[in-house]
C-alpha cells in the first residue's frame, strides 16, 4: 500500500538518522541543556535572522500548541482561530482541556483576515455583558493552513498590525512551515516571520525529522518561565539532545528547505495528474497538500492501492480528499498513481466527473 495520507509517515531524512547513529553512544547533559541543542538554537536563529529569539524544543505539534497557548493566556481568555484551524479540529480538545476556549471564525480558505479578527474583538468589547464571556487574548494561525493555503506577506503584515493595535499576541503554528518557506510562489522567507508574529513554531515532525517542534519566541516577554510550563506539561524531554541534534542537522545547512522543495515538486506532479484526469480541487494550493474532489466510487477504486485522507463529504456522492507529499515520496509512487488514474474502468470517467 502506497500512502499519501500525511507527511510524517516515514521515519526521517537519511542525514538525520546517520547523525543520530553516529552520536548514539555520546553522553550529554539532559533536558535540552546539551551542546547540540545550544548549537541548534544558534543555527535556527540564524535562518530566522533573529539572534535574540528564545527557542525551545518539544516533541510534537499538539504539545507545542497547548503549551504556548496556555502559557500566554490568562485564565479568562481564549484564542482566536479559523474554524478549520488545527487547534480547533485536530487536537482532541487539547486547548480546551487547558481551560481556554477557542473563538473560531468562519473562513473559505482557512485564512484569518485582519478585518475578521477586528470584528470579533470589537463585538466582544461592545457587548455590555462581556465580563460574562471569554475575552480574546491571542490570535492563532498556521502557515500553511489546514487547507494547504498560504498567507502572503501583505496578509500577515496586516494581521499582525491589527493584533498589535488590539494588544493581542500573534502565534503562528509552523508545523509545515518548511513547505511555505520553500515555495517559490511565496513572498515570505524564514527571516520574515520575526516581523509578522510574536511567537512561531518551526515544525520538524512533518518536515523530515523523527519528531520535534521548535517554539521560537520573538517577543521574549512572552517566553518568561516557559521552561517551567514545558516541565509541568511533560514536554521537557530528558534526552533533549535527540531534539537538538535533529534540528541542528536541519539548520546547520539548507537541508530544511531543500528537502521541502523536493516534496513540493512531487506535490506539483500530483496536481498535474489529477488535473489531467479531469478532476478539480477544493482549494488552490501550492504547498505539499493537494485536495482533489473525487467521486466516492473513484475513491474506493484508488484505495485498493493507495492510502489518503477523506477531508469532507460533498453532495452527489463526492468527497474532498487530501493527498500529501514529503521528503520520502518516491517517483515510483507517483507513477503508480498515474497508471491507476489512466487505467481506471470506463464507468469511472465522464459520467462521474
Amino acid at each position: 500500500m502506497i500512502s499519501f495520507a500525511s507527511d510524517y509517515l516515514s521515519g526521517c531524512l537519511p542525514q538525520v538518522l546517520a547523525r543520530l547513529e553516529d552520536t548514539n553512544r555520546e553522553q550529554t547533559t539532559g533536558y535540552g541543556e546539551d551542546h547540540y541543542s545550544a548549537e541548534a538554537r544558534v543555527a535556527l536563529s540564524r535562518h530566522l535572522a533573529a539572534p535574540d529569539a528564545d527557542i525551545h524544543f518539544l516533541v510534537g505539534g499538539t504539545m507545542a500548541n497547548a503549551a504556548v497557548i496556555s502559557h500566554i493566556l490568562r485564565p479568562h481568555q481564549g484564542v482566536i482561530s479559523a474554524e478549520t484551524g488545527h487547534i480547533a479540529v485536530h487536537e482532541a480538545g487539547a486547548i480546551e482541556a487547558g481551560g481556554h476556549k477557542i473563538l473560531t471564525i468562519e473562513t473559505t480558505d482557512g485564512k484569518l483576515s485582519a478585518s475578521a479578527v477586528q470584528a470579533l474583538v470589537d463585538a466582544h468589547w461592545a457587548d455590555f455583558a462581556r465580563e460574562h464571556t471569554v475575552q480574546p487574548g491571542l490570535v492563532y494561525v498556521s502557515q500553511p493552513t489546514e487547507c494547504g493555503t498560504l498567507y502572503s506577506k501583505d496578509e500577515l503584515e496586516a494581521l499582525y498590525k491589527t493584533c498589535q493595535k488590539l494588544d493581542l499576541p500573534l502565534y503562528i503554528d509552523g508545523a509545515r512551515l518548511a513547505y511555505a518557506a520553500a515555495d517559490p510562489t511565496s513572498d515570505l522567507t524564514l527571516a520574515d516571520y520575526r516581523h509578522v508574529s510574536d511567537v512561531i513554531t518551526v515544525g520538524g515532525t512533518k518536515c523530515g525529522l523523527l519528531f520535534g517542534e521548535a517554539v521560537c519566541f520573538f517577543d521574549k516577554r512572552l517566553a518568561r518561565d516557559f521552561r517551567y510550563k514545558m516541565k509541568q506539561d511533560g514536554g521537557m524531554l530528558a534526552k533533549g539532545r535527540l531534539l537538538g541534534l535533529q534540528f541542528l542537522t536541519l539548520f546547520e545547512s539548507d537541508l530544511y528547505l531543500t528537502a521541502a522543495k523536493e516534496a513540493l515538486e512531487k506535490a506539483d506532479r500530483l496536481r498535474q495528474l489529477f488535473s489531467e484526469a479531469g478532476f478539480t480541487f477544493a482549494f488552490e494550493t501550492t504547498s505539499n497538500q493537494v485536495f482533489p474532489i473525487l467521486p466516492d466510487d473513484i475513491c474506493a477504486y484508488l484505495r485498493r492501492q493507495f492510502d489518503f485522507e477523506t477531508w469532507q463529504a460533498l453532495p452527489n456522492d463526492r468527497s474532498v480528499v487530501r493527498f500529501c507529499t514529503s521528503w520520502s515520496t518516491a517517483d515510483e509512487h507517483l507513477e503508480q498513481l498515474a497508471k491507476a488514474l489512466k487505467s481506471r474502468p470506463e464507468r469511472y470517467h465522464a459520467t462521474h466527473l
